[in-house]
């Protein structure tokens, strides 16, 4: 993630599942500006990889 940093605050999931989210999250930074296109992508992706029923939720105000 070129000029951008992950910081994952509290996770429950394992180590390379949180390396495939964080580059998942990397690519669909590249691809879209919204961020409800950026949750949608990385749902359908940890959906195909990992098995339906993921969620995600994207956004500087999420939790305030």
């Amino acid at each position: 993630m070129t000029g951008l940093k992950a910081i994952i605050k509290s996770v429950d999931m394992p180590d390379d599942m949180q390396q495939d989210a964080v580059d998942i999250c990397a690519i669909a930074i590249k691809k879209y500006t919204m961020e409800k296109d950026i949750a949608a992508f990385m749902k359908k992706e940890f959906d195909r990889k990992y098995s339906p029923s993921w969620q995600c939720i994207v956004g500087s105000h999420f939790g305030m």
